[in-house]
């Protein structure tokens, strides 16, 4: 077992070795994950690692290893402590795939404040990342009207943030990735068939023989594959895919140019040569923006790399993890713009009878919950972890996958635009 117990910042093990010295260590505490904002042009939020993070606390552990990497700067108190380190408290959180807004209480982690403190690091690098990958991919879903996406950003990636954003995505609503990680420890769908690279390798002497590299994919991958054409002269190239393909040719990927004219220009030249159904994928630079702008053109799949594995634009979701009540004593940062709001909450989702989203209403953990026959009230958080064990039978990938669709049904019209604007729906917070 691999421990998560370094993936996190120094202070927050001085700060451990300062409260063990001064016996503030044991205070029953309860922390909160949340955004005070949403990134610039974002409408809504997507909350994405909650398993990843469930699993990281597994192995939050610290070895010998750890602990004598450790022993350079901490006291052997504080190093007994850490070696006999289990979290032991209670974890409630939004389920994977739902929607946040400003001030969402996606995260309570409750216990200890030493048990809890120790763990601020793991759960925002998570979240924040995840997260903010699956954000920008649910925009793009929004901006594909239907149409499938395939996840290929990992040589844009660190290799680790490769697999977790291609995870992000997929919950978001993309259908595939071409990582191969993903596919294995995730179960996504994987996808992919050749590079440019393989196209110039059939190169001879006697110039580039673009014929034998689509003869060679098809033998090895049958009809249905999709071909790359665009390495050479595209119009050349749809040409000799179905001459060696036959009409029954699988799909045809366009890697650079205007995408636009490209498609429409393929999508005429492809039905002239008799293959109608031959699907055209567009790849190469793709955002949200992009997406949408295609939206009219005949492309049947999308393939996106940088734009949303780097959170396109907003690479992290700005959340921050703070302490909002001690021994039952809320307490409150008062710093300008950073400001917190005491107490532990629960949060709650309003909505019309037809579903869309009215508001997001925060409140005490102890306050009443609201009722209302005018509208329909669901609680947002559910128990994630009880006395340091995970509970059982947590939302799965695919149920993630359906809450984040329905998500986005969900919202108000104008929260699916791309354009600058408020959240989609308000943040309500009811007085203490």
């Amino acid at each position: 077992m691999t421990s998560t117990a370094l993936f996190t910042d120094q202070y927050e093990l001085t700060m451990l070795s300062a409260a063990l010295r001064d016996g503030s260590a044991s205070r029953r505490s309860a922390f909160e994950v949340f955004a005070r904002r949403l990134p610039d042009g974002r409408r809504y939020g997507v909350v994405a690692g909650t398993g990843r993070f469930l699993d990281a606390l597994t192995r939050f552990r610290f070895g010998e290893s750890e602990l004598s990497s450790l022993a350079v700067f901490l006291d052997e108190v504080t190093l007994e402590w850490l070696r006999d380190y289990r979290f032991s408290g209670d974890i409630d959180g939004y389920r994977e795939g739902d929607l946040y807004f400003p001030g969402s209480p996606i995260l309570s982690v409750r216990g200890t404040f030493a048990e809890c403190v120790i763990l601020e690091t793991l759960a925002l690098s998570i979240f924040n990342h995840d997260s903010a990958v699956a954000s920008a991919a649910a925009r793009m879903v929004g901006a594909s009207a239907g149409r499938p996406l395939i996840e290929m950003g990992s040589r844009r990636a660190h290799e680790e943030a490769a697999v977790a954003s291609s995870r992000a995505a997929y919950i978001a609503g993309f259908a595939a990735t071409s990582n191969l990680e993903a596919v294995r420890r995730h179960g996504i769908p994987g996808a992919g068939t050749s590079a440019h690279a393989f196209t110039l390798l059939h190169t001879t002497a006697a110039g580039p023989d673009e014929a034998a590299a689509f003869r060679s994919q098809i033998d090895a991958l049958g009809v249905g594959t999709t071909l790359l054409v665009d390495t050479y002269d595209i119009t050349d190239g749809v040409a000799t895919a179905v001459s060696v393909a036959g009409p029954e040719l699988g799909g045809v990927r366009i890697d650079s140019g205007d995408l636009g004219v490209l498609a429409r220009q393929v999508r005429e030249q492809l039905n002239a040569l008799g293959a109608e159904n031959t699907k055209i994928v567009v790849s190469g630079d793709l955002d949200e923006y992009a997406i949408a702008s295609l939206r009219a053109e005949p492309v049947d799949t999308y393939g996106v790399g940088t734009s949303v594995v780097t959170g396109s634009g907003s690479p992290t979701a700005g959340m921050v993890y703070k302490l909002v009540e001690v021994d039952d004593i809320p307490v409150a940062k008062r710093s300008s713009h950073k400001e917190s709001r005491g107490g532990r909450k629960r949060a709650f989702r309003v909505s019309r009878h037809t579903g869309t989203i009215v508001e997001e209403l925060v409140q005490g953990a102890d306050d009443t919950p609201p009722t209302t026959a005018e509208h329909l009230v669901r609680e947002l958080s559910i128990p994630l972890v009880r006395g340091g064990d995970q509970v059982p039978e947590l939302p799965t990938l695919s149920d993630a996958r359906t809450l984040v669709a329905d998500g986005l049904r969900s919202l108000p019209w104008e929260g699916l635009g791309l354009s600058q604007g408020d959240p989609a729906v308000p943040t309500v917070f009811s007085a203490r």
